[in-house]
């Protein structure tokens, strides 16, 4: 499948130059003169990274970023910066983006900052489908049978459980065994992975 990249600049003969190269390099490139037009154009299912000049007019790539976030998008951002814009780069850096390339750039800079973000971006959905998918599979649980297992995600024993929960440790023992079988864990260290992918956290709810 081909990945895309997303790239905005002002400056048409970058955007050209960008495209070229990475069309060369085999992905699929959508380019915007203004971040304004970048915006306008993204689509909430997108999966992409996102190449950005640091200064433009209107809005610059710090500008950008921050309303990404804000309406929930989760674009791994390369940031193009000019001579003398490092401290900006910085600022972008400290707001999320995940590398940051100067101008004049040569092919390999580039072509590695993209490549590290894609790889951001794909572990980024993994990690939000095994959550999703935790989430569903955890649904099912009991409030007591929840209880329980946020007591062993803290890696408490179940003679420990019985007394906080003041069960006895063969009801805790049933609990465990039905929390296994809701969420189909084969193993206490896969339940546990499965918890805290959930969002599940340790100690009593």
């Amino acid at each position: 499948m081909q990945q895309n990249v997303l790239v905005a600049d002002d400056d048409e003969a970058v955007r050209d130059s960008l495209r070229l190269l990475l069309e060369a390099a085999g992905y699929r490139v959508e380019t915007f003169s203004s971040g304004k037009a970048l915006l306008s154009a993204l689509r909430p299912e997108e999966e992409a990274c996102l190449v950005i000049d640091v200064k433009m007019p209107e809005l610059g790539g710090i500008e950008v970023q921050e309303r990404l976030r804000a309406a929930g998008f989760s674009l791994p951002v390369v940031i193009i910066t000019g001579h003398g814009d490092v401290p900006l780069a910085v600022q972008a850096m400290k707001a999320g983006a995940v590398d940051f390339v100067e101008k004049p750039f040569t092919e390999e800079v580039i072509l590695a900052a993209v490549k590290r973000a894609l790889e951001i971006e794909r572990q980024q959905r993994e990690s939000e489908a095994a959550a999703a998918e935790a989430r569903s599979r955890l649904s099912e649980l009991s409030e007591r049978e929840r209880q329980v297992l946020s007591l062993l995600v803290a890696g408490k024993p179940n003679k420990v459980i019985a007394h906080e929960l003041v069960i006895s440790p063969r009801t805790v023992e049933i609990h465990r065994a039905r929390v296994m079988e809701k969420t189909h864990a084969r193993s206490l260290s896969e339940l546990v992975k499965l918890a805290l992918a959930a969002g599940i956290s340790p100690g009593p709810i």
